[in-house]
Formats: C-alpha cells, sequence, structure tokens
C-alpha cells in the first residue's frame, strides 16, 4: 500500500464526506458511508488502473454506498405528501412574465468551467443544497450527482416520472436562484 495512495484517500475524504451528507442528511450515516467507501477503496486498491482520477473512482465507489444505505433506510417510501408539498412550482411564477419570459433577465454567468473550478464556488453550491428541502435536495442529489435513472429513483421513492420532474424543477430553480443571489450577484464571476 503506498503513501501516495492513502495520501489521496485522505484529501479526498473531505469531499465524499460533503456529498454523503448533502445526499442522506444523516452525519453519523454520511461518515459511515464514507468510511464504508475508503475501506472498500483500500481493498480494491490493486484494481484501480488509473484510467480515471482517483476521486473520481472514490465517487464510483460511494454512489454504490449510498445506494446501499439509502436502500437500507428507506424500506418504507416516502410520503408522497412530503414530497408534493415540497413540489410546489407555483413559488417561481414570479419570475417569469406571462408569455413565459424571465422578468429579470439572469446575470451572464461567463465560463461555467472557470466558475466550476474555484472552491468558494463549491461552497456557495452547499451553502444552496443545504438551503433545499430535505427531500428535494435528495431527488437532487440522486439524480445530478448519483445519476441515477428515472425509473430507479421512482422506485426507491414511490413517486411518479411526473412527480420526480417537477421536484427536480424545483431544486434547479432555487439552485439557481440561490447562486444568483450568492454567487453571480456578487461579482464573483470567473
Amino acid at each position: 500500500m503506498s503513501a501516495d495512495f492513502l495520501k489521496e484517500l485522505e484529501i479526498q475524504r473531505g469531499y465524499l464526506l460533503r456529498v454523503a451528507r448533502l445526499q442522506l442528511r444523516d452525519a453519523a450515516l454520511a461518515e459511515d458511508v464514507v468510511q464504508d467507501t475508503l475501506v472498500a477503496a483500500l481493498a480494491a486498491q490493486s484494481g484501480f488502473t488509473g484510467r480515471s482520477s482517483v476521486k473520481t473512482w472514490l465517487t464510483g465507489i460511494l454512489k454504490h454506498k449510498i445506494v446501499d444505505a439509502i436502500r437500507r433506510k428507506q424500506r418504507e417510501p416516502v410520503a408522497a405528501s412530503t414530497l408534493d408539498d415540497e413540489a410546489d412550482i407555483e413559488d417561481f411564477d414570479a419570475l417569469f412574465n406571462e408569455r413565459g419570459s424571465w422578468r429579470d433577465k439572469p446575470t451572464e454567468w461567463a465560463s461555467p468551467d472557470d466558475a466550476l473550478s474555484q472552491r468558494q464556488f463549491f461552497e456557495i453550491m452547499e451553502m444552496c443544497m443545504e438551503k433545499l428541502p430535505p427531500n428535494t435536495a435528495r431527488v437532487f442529489m440522486m439524480r445530478e450527482v448519483m445519476e441515477l435513472e428515472t425509473e430507479e429513483i421512482c422506485k426507491e421513492l414511490s413517486i411518479t416520472a411526473n412527480n420526480l420532474w417537477v421536484i427536480l424543477y424545483r431544486a434547479r430553480m432555487s439552485l439557481r436562484e440561490c447562486l444568483q443571489l450568492n454567487w453571480f450577484a456578487d461579482g464573483r464571476r470567473a
């Protein structure tokens, strides 16, 4: 076992923990899942070929560990009324005029690659994710971070595909609005 590999695991631990906490909304379970991920990585170190970064490889392992934890934790379906309460898209009607155009055109975001490479952006994004209602954030993470398919998310949460798309729309709009206010409007654009 190389010291460089162990050092890389330690470097990536914080990132893995942030992803797990955002997805699971349970700090203790997130710690357990990250620990399981690191143990699995240590056990499979010889199988790491280097065709991807260690971070990407660890994220792949983490995704599976999170899905396993969700399946164990969520034997009962999430109450549809809870998700429906979070999926009220009428909150965003004020952002658009009667023709469906933006009332106030969003600020240009400059180069997304530059913005994404900045650590401060991720801190703001994490803060915005934490402001989302728990189930909305969970659905967003399942789709966008863990890259689960619609069918799998709907099955896990016992919701319809239409409900899923409404929840994702609400999450994206909320995140967009939060980023607009806390990142792009502050002149922090790249």
